[in-house]
């Protein structure tokens, strides 16, 4: 049984290396998000982006296809909590720049380095423009890790903007984190901390208690 943060560092990579279980049940959002996952799929199995040769050209097109699955600037959005309302225009894109970026080094250039598991899609729940899509993972030892999909109608699409393992959120793990940074230090610190990249923003560590609400 891996470690509980090494769980929840690893769920965004296994959605971006996930080779998806076709069932003949689907709704919208399921089906939007195996399609952005199958395109993840494709490049990494695709012989003409293979090697370290073409390791940026092969980056950039999985930060292309996980911009169709994931909703960066919700996730931003949320992960910043109460302190979003705060922040002028200017510092809002930024913010969502960096947050961003920190996925995509923590995250998606780390895609290479992980084989294909199945993703097993179970049940959806719509309602309205929130959906939840259920999902599974068969793990080595005939366990199961489950995974939930929160996703939103974002430009007449289906996106992500938060992922749950065992009810805990990853953007509650994050929202924590910056809260902390932001009520000891400052907003400018967390920025600063953003831009570094710092380690301690790569492994979310579990928030004291609750779950994260929609």
């Amino acid at each position: 049984m891996p470690k509980y943060h090494e769980r929840v560092v690893s769920i965004v990579i296994l959605l971006l290396t996930l080779s998806p279980v076709h069932g003949a049940w689907a709704g919208a959002p399921t089906d939007q998000l195996r399609e952005g996952v199958d395109r993840v799929f494709k490049i990494l199995r695709d012989p003409a982006m293979a090697g370290d040769a073409n390791a940026t050209q092969r980056r950039k097109a999985i930060l292309t296809a996980a911009s169709t699955i994931f909703d960066f600037n919700e996730m931003a959005k949320r992960s910043l909590g109460p302190h979003w309302t705060e922040r002028t225009p200017a510092e809002r894109t930024q913010f969502v720049a960096l947050f961003t970026d920190l996925l995509q080094h923590s995250y998606i250039s780390k895609v290479d380095q992980h084989g294909a598991a199945k993703m097993v899609f179970g049940d959806e729940r719509v309602e309205g423009a929130h959906a939840a899509v259920r999902t599974s993972i068969p793990l080595g030892n005939g366990g199961q890790m489950p995974l939930e999909y929160r996703m939103h109608q974002a430009d007449a699409r289906w996106q992500v903007y938060d992922i749950s393992m065992d009810g805990i959120s990853l953007l509650s793990n994050y929202r924590a984190q910056f809260n902390k940074v932001i009520r000891i230090d400052s907003y400018a610190t967390l920025v600063a901390k953003l831009k570094s990249h710092q380690s301690e923003f790569s492994q979310p560590a579990r928030p004291p208690s609750g779950k994260a609400s929609r």
